[in-house]
């Protein structure tokens, strides 16, 4: 019994500190959900791409495909579609778990996390948008997962561990995309599309239920 009341208080003193150190609000839902809307937009890009398609002659070469102008503002607005949609799910999913647990988004842990998430996302943004700028379609993809999943690495450490494996998850199959061209999309709906709800789905059963039941 003394044993049993000994792990309780070592327990108690262990989610006190976590979330004295750790941002813990976030939300599993919001990862399954933001994986659904990569899905979706994945799926409006592979329906777009036929009628985007230009056949060049080349001399010594025959036909070769090039995209046209449009499809890649097409492209850039589903992106950001996706991108807007799950950061604003992300934010009142992670608002109304945090106040269930009685705590505050905005607080040491969090601005933590997002300065040292911010560092690569940020720098990755600017990558892709000079590989935009150079016409280097190809890359963005593989860049985007890559990128992406250093943010999540580096963010890691403020909140739970399982943020660290989906990041080195995303990295993976960004080296992967770069390592078999041609792939792009399939590659992009497979790092945010299907590993943000595999996540999503840990964390749900892991994290929010317990909160939930509280």
């Amino acid at each position: 019994m003394e044993d049993k009341d000994l792990y309780n208080q070592i327990s108690s003193i262990k989610k006190i500190m976590e979330r004295s150190t750790k941002f813990i609000s976030l939300s599993g839902l919001s990862g399954i959900l933001a994986g659904i809307y990569a899905l979706i937009g994945a799926w409006l890009a592979y329906e777009i791409i036929p009628a985007n398609i230009v056949f060049v002659p080349e001399p010594n070469r025959g036909l070769f495909n090039v995209y046209s102008i449009g499809f890649i503002s097409e492209l850039a607005g589903i992106a950001l579609a996706v991108l807007v949609l799950s950061v604003v799910t992300g934010l009142i999913l992670t608002i109304r778990k945090a106040r269930r647990g009685g705590q505050t988004v905005w607080n040491q842990s969090s601005q933590a996390l997002l300065r040292n998430g911010l560092v690569p996302l940020l720098s990755g943004g600017f990558f892709i948008l000079m590989l935009l700028s150079h016409g280097y379609y190809s890359l963005i993809s593989a860049s985007c997962l890559i990128f992406y999943g250093l943010a999540l690495t580096a963010a890691s450490q403020y909140t739970y561990s399982d943020v660290k494996l989906l990041g080195i998850s995303e990295i993976v199959i960004g080296m992967l995309a770069l390592l078999i061209p041609g792939l792009g999309l399939i590659f992009w709906a497979l790092g945010f599309g299907v590993m943000h709800i595999l996540y999503g789905s840990v964390m749900y059963y892991k994290y929010d239920r317990e909160s939930s039941a509280k």
